[in-house]
């Protein structure tokens, strides 16, 4: 595949990436397939007693005929895994609705949130999307869909809460980056599809509860293969889903600097999100989709995101932002005999004072890290706005 130059064309090269690798996970589908039928020829099947092929070496017989059935059984595999995709294509915000709760806002419910989306859709021209609000205190959002008709942003209470408007503006534009760049729509299909491995996994594992009973030569190695084909193929679709949304998460931020201009409030909106963003009603599929998932795999093999500090530093290193440093936000206040309460409103005080201070630096027309040399380098997407 051919080295990606510049924003637009690491969005292209991700999305033939992510093609690639939804194929991969189809492919997997029809792998476990035939680690079903091994085990079931390796359970209940029977070697034929005829000639001394399979007598010497029975591998050969459940491996040809696991193959056979495998051959049998596409047709109809590729119709369940059609149908359960297109039960998602359908069902899948309404599913995502009724765990995390998400009520569709208008603008006089909430004219602040409304009007931020509106305007950015407007001045690129871009369809504006459903508006949900999640009644949570975390600190997140995540935006869901797979056409024009379904798209949404959802964001929770907590979000409106804690950021000021600049951030609430930056916040949606990362999810719009995700619109346009087609990322929504691939991570709703992997999570399709991994859940069609999870179900025929389950189904495998479950009808191996009825097995009882000693099998010839040959048939117990036919089973430890057919297991470890299970597990690696659970084990890829969680990584090919993962590898799905980590880059995704650096080029949304990225797309959300090109929309707002302002790279400053995408990191200052990083910082109050980092260590806020748990839902905990929100199964790993949702949380795979907000702006931050602070849920960590082992040594980072199955984190979904990259962690806060490697995104700001590279709108720092890229985009000309400045980082203020973790920012930490009474939720709740703790109070405690060591001043821990002082301190977190403390640390709030100077992120104001420090957002102040770029407000009035880009008024002055000297904004930092701006072309002027004094600061660091400028910004690839322009001039920032003042707020």
């Amino acid at each position: 595949m051919p080295a990606a130059y510049g924003l637009y064309t690491h969005i292209q090269s991700n999305k033939r990436r992510s093609i690639g690798l939804l194929i991969g996970l189809f492919f997997l589908v029809y792998l476990l397939t035939f680690a079903g039928a091994l085990l079931g020829e390796a359970m209940f099947g029977e070697v034929p007693l005829r000639g001394l092929e399979y007598a010497v070496d029975p591998t050969t017989y459940y491996l040809r005929a696991a193959w056979h059935d495998l051959l049998g059984a596409l047709p109809w595999v590729t119709i369940g895994t059609v149908g359960w995709t297109v039960l998602a294509y359908y069902f899948h915000q309404s599913v995502i609705d009724s765990i995390t709760g998400a009520e569709e806002v208008t603008r006089a419910q909430e004219p602040r949130l409304y009007n931020l989306l509106e305007n950015l859709c407007i001045s690129r021209g871009i369809p504006m999307p459903k508006l949900k609000l999640m009644e949570s205190e975390a600190l997140n959002a995540f935006a869901t869909g797979l056409n024009e008709k379904q798209y949404s942003i959802t964001v929770t209470r907590g979000l409106l809460k804690w950021l000021n408007d600049a951030e609430i503006e930056s916040v949606l534009g990362h999810e719009l980056t995700h619109i346009r760049n087609g990322d929504v729509r691939m991570m709703v299909c992997a999570v399709v599809i991994v859940g069609v491995i999870s179900f025929f996994g389950e189904l495998i594992f479950r009808g191996m509860r009825g097995f009882r009973g000693e099998r010839g030569k040959g048939a117990g190695l036919i089973i430890l293969i057919a297991l470890a084909i299970v597990a690696i193929c659970w084990i890829l679709s969680i990584v090919i889903q993962f590898a799905l949304s980590r880059k995704r998460e650096l080029l949304a931020d990225a797309g959300s600097v090109e929309l707002t201009k302002n790279p400053d409030a995408m990191i200052s909106a990083l910082r109050k999100i980092e260590g806020h963003g748990e839902l905990p009603d929100a199964n790993s599929a949702i949380m795979e989709m907000c702006v931050d998932n602070p849920r960590e795999g082992f040594d980072n093999l199955f984190d979904t995101h990259p962690s806060v500090d490697q995104r700001v530093a590279a709108l720092v290193q890229f985009a000309g932002g400045h980082d203020p440093g973790p920012i930490s936000l009474p939720i709740p206040a703790t109070a405690s005999e060591d001043g821990e309460e002082d301190e977190e409103v403390a640390q709030l005080e100077r992120s104001r004072q420090w957002e102040a201070e770029i407000r009035r630096q880009n008024a002055e027309g000297n904004p930092p890290g701006g072309g002027d040399g004094s600061g660091g380098p400028p910004g690839p997407w322009g001039a920032r706005r003042s707020n």
